[in-house]
């Protein structure tokens, strides 16, 4: 069964988010991944100084086939270097992994099996 990591912020630690109705949707997208007979695991940071190690952490854990970073890591300008720390990480801490994107919480799946 391949594995999959999805990387994002943790929806409760985003100040203006709404975080339930986030949560909501990652929950439904992690099941969505056990239909498709996908082992997948969410590592949701917050944007602060523990995210680094956290990362690092949930990259460390197992050996990946796909790692999905998310939009909310990627998309804003001012996040810039944060999402240059995540992807250098991945290239360091699972280099035998894919690198994919998402363009929402709820398409993870997708981005995941372009590169399965």
């Amino acid at each position: 069964m391949p594995a999959v990591l999805v990387l994002g912020f943790d929806p409760h630690a985003v100040p203006g988010m709404d975080g339930d109705a986030l949560r909501a949707v990652l929950d439904e997208e992690l099941a969505r991944f056990g239909e498709e007979a996908i082992d997948a695991s969410m590592a949701l940071i917050a944007p602060d100084g523990s995210a680094e190690s956290m990362v690092i952490a949930a990259l460390s854990e197992r050996a990946w086939d796909v790692v999905v970073i998310g939009g909310g890591i990627r998309k804003p300008e001012p996040l810039l270097t944060f999402f240059e720390l995540v992807v250098n990480l991945v290239r360091r801490h699972a280099p035998a992994a894919a690198v994919a994107f998402n363009t929402s919480g709820g398409d993870s799946v997708e981005a995941a099996k372009r590169w399965l």
